[in-house]
């Protein structure tokens, strides 16, 4: 289990998760520790753009799937929206969660913020 209360950016998070997903015993599928990356650097860009600059996060596992939750200050749920392909402006991310995850759930709080569970299969 990680868990992470930061002011800091998407690299690192990434580079935890990576750090996480490499730690497991016995390990993810070759793919999945890069997948489970992804998915918290997509979390963590959402919280950091939408949700107030801040973030918790916490990753842990289980035999069958990595669990990712990131916290957030803002109530409002994740929206999906059309991909920019013009001007590159976003739109990818929510996608990109869904489509590598098994279930991805959006509870509110604690305080007036938002938690996103995300579930990846090993």
């Amino acid at each position: 289990m990680v868990e992470d209360d930061c002011p800091f950016g998407i690299a690192h998070a990434r580079d935890v998760a990576r750090a996480f997903a490499e730690s497991l015993v016995p390990p993810p599928a070759a793919d999945r520790g890069e997948t489970v990356a992804v998915v918290v650097s997509e979390l963590v860009t959402n919280a950091l753009r939408h949700g107030g600059g801040r973030y918790r996060m916490h990753l842990s596992a289980d035999a069958d799937a990595v669990h990712v939750a990131v916290g957030d200050l803002s109530p409002e749920p994740p929206r999906e929206r059309d991909p920019d392909y013009t001007d590159g402006t976003g739109g990818f991310g929510w996608h990109m969660i869904r489509s590598l995850t098994s279930s991805v759930t959006v509870i509110p709080g604690p305080g007036r913020g938002k938690i996103v569970y995300a579930v990846i299969p090993r």
